[in-house]
């Protein structure tokens, strides 16, 4: 590409992206009314760096330990019409001394004062305590949230049950969340375990008509988030860089993820099937040129079979 070491490095240094530089750059790729908004973070492998900003120890969900690492929370947007990208960024800077909790709400109301309105929020049961559940129902939104399996509801007045011992029917059971009020209870399967989510409507009529059809289609859009942190680490590179300070460290996430976005936008154009499709063909050629250009003269390490012959 003819850039040079220097420059990239000036470039780190020099810039100032934030979670607004992302959102603008998405804002004329999707419908921004009537989608679903979810949140989740990712933890960044770097065992080895000791003197980068933003590391510290983590619960990683893939290593399922407190590992070294940084952790990125990410807000990502579905449109209606299916169209995702992620629209809000956070480093988790722990001289800032703030909860995961605290992100996500500071990037909730960002998001929506950026001009997002979204129909749902969704994120697993790291993000359900009962204080996220008020402020999104205080926006007017919906939501759908992963619960542990202890969490509390009722439904019978004065009657508590931790939500694991009930039997909860495939359409959803309504019932009274402890400290919060009414939502519907959903049970699924995720790899041999139980998981149980809980989705509130602001209004009653809907929340009582929402099925379990209507629940995989939100469970997929959830999915979205998944997918794209596995991309940006596997695709993008996000966990390979040089640099040290806090500045140059972001500038470097937020390029990744920009990097991300490009790849979705040639995969929703349908130039490419999927955001892996470059990097395979790419590394196709690599290995073509190299055994073409290595086998010249080496013939005899070909390897020679005898015909097979019947017994």
């Amino acid at each position: 590409m003819n850039i040079s070491h220097d420059s990239v490095n000036r470039f780190l240094n020099r810039e100032s992206y934030d979670g607004k530089d992302l959102l603008n750059e998405v804002k004329p790729l999707l419908n921004l009314n009537g989608g679903t908004l979810s949140i989740d973070d990712s933890v960044l492998d770097k065992p080895y760096a000791n003197y980068i900003a933003f590391i510290g120890y983590f619960w990683s969900g893939k290593h399922h330990a407190s590992v070294q690492g940084i952790n990125l929370v990410t807000m990502y947007y579905t449109d209606i019409q299916g169209v995702h990208y992620p629209v809000n960024f956070r480093v988790v800077d722990k001289s800032e001394k703030k909860t995961k909790n605290e992100y996500f709400l500071e990037m909730l109301h960002e998001v929506l004062a950026w001009g997002l309105k979204s129909a749902m929020v969704t994120g697993d049961s790291w993000y359900s305590c009962v204080k996220n559940l008020k402020v999104i129902k205080n926006n007017d939104l919906g939501f759908m949230f992963a619960i542990k399996s202890n969490r509390t509801v009722s439904i019978e007045k004065g009657v508590w049950q931790q939500v694991q011992k009930l039997n909860i029917p495939e359409n959803g059971l309504l019932v009274w969340l402890k400290d919060y009020g009414n939502v519907k209870l959903f049970r699924t399967r995720l790899k041999d375990q139980l998981r149980h989510y809980v989705v509130y409507l602001p209004n009653e009529e809907k929340l009582s008509q929402f099925d379990s059809q209507a629940f995989d289609l939100e469970h997929d859009k959830h999915w979205q988030i998944e997918q794209y942190h596995r991309a940006i680490k596997q695709v993008c590179n996000i966990e390979k860089f040089q640099v040290r300070g806090k500045q140059a460290t972001k500038n470097h996430l937020f390029a990744a993820i920009y990097g991300y976005v490009q790849l979705q936008r040639l995969t929703t154009n349908n130039t490419i099937t999927n955001c892996y499709q470059i990097r395979h063909e790419l590394f196709k050629k690599v290995v073509a040129t190299f055994i073409s250009e290595f086998i010249i003269g080496k013939k005899s390490l070909n390897p020679f079979f005898s015909s097979a012959v019947n017994a």
